[in-house]
């Protein structure tokens, strides 16, 4: 039987794809305020910069490929059952071929009603729907007639995919960490969830504090670091 692999991504994953990381010096949020372009206030303050703030990200995903980070992580499916778990919003997973991929924070190419997707309706999906790389814009209506917004977990909502998450962590074999400093929660403490016996990589460049000895941190660019990941678990 195949073994199992849950693999937590975050902004580093996609960096070498051309897409700024949000944290890290000269980040996305070094020219943006968060509270104003990604917070639920935000949103309810001034809908139409945070419309506009998510058009231009999806121009930018337009315009960007996957890396061989995120090849390698689609092509670990050819040997082991493969759980994706992602902080990041943009599609480069699924690009790569990945089959099963976890959005904890939303998918930039998605909308759906003001008023869906909440503690309301359970969190359904079922009106959300893909716009690719379109615009949306202020007056835009869903076909219930309530203006659309991103399919985004803002900063100040829950986060519903988190159980989810925690339930593929705790069955893993193998937990893989790339491009995530552990250090955005709820997301950070995912890592804690894994089995006693299922050992725990880290693939990151820089210093990153490690309050588990299981962890293995392999100090690398995502792309650098998936190629020593392979050559180990496939040794």
């Amino acid at each position: 039987m195949k073994k199992r692999i849950a693999v937590l991504t975050g902004a580093g994953v996609s960096a070498e794809s051309g897409l700024g990381t949000y944290r890290d010096n000269g980040g996305l949020w070094d020219n943006y305020d968060p509270m104003e372009v990604a917070s639920i206030q935000g949103w309810y303050r001034n809908r139409s910069k945070v419309l506009e703030f998510y058009n231009m990200q999806r121009a930018k995903l337009a315009d960007a490929r996957p890396n061989a980070a995120h090849i390698a992580i689609a092509e670990l499916e050819k040997d082991f059952i493969v759980d994706v778990i992602t902080q990041n919003v943009d599609n480069l997973h699924e690009r790569a071929g990945s089959t099963h991929v976890v959005h904890l924070h939303g998918e930039a190419t998605k909308v759906r009603p003001e008023n869906c997707c909440n503690d309301d309706d359970g969190f359904s999906e079922k009106t959300v729907f893909d716009i690719g790389y379109g615009e949306v814009h202020l007056g835009d209506k869903a076909p219930n007639g309530v203006q659309l917004r991103p399919h985004i977990v803002f900063f100040g909502e829950a986060v519903p995919k988190l159980e989810e998450a925690i339930e593929l962590v705790a069955k893993a074999d193998i937990l893989l960490i790339v491009g995530t400093s552990l250090s955005v929660y709820p997301a950070a403490g995912l890592y804690r969830y894994a089995r006693a016996d299922a050992p725990v990589y880290l693939i990151d460049p820089a210093d990153v504090p490690l309050f588990d000895n299981r962890i293995v941190h392999i100090r690398k660019v995502a792309t650098e670091g998936m190629a020593e990941f392979v050559a180990t678990v496939r040794a």
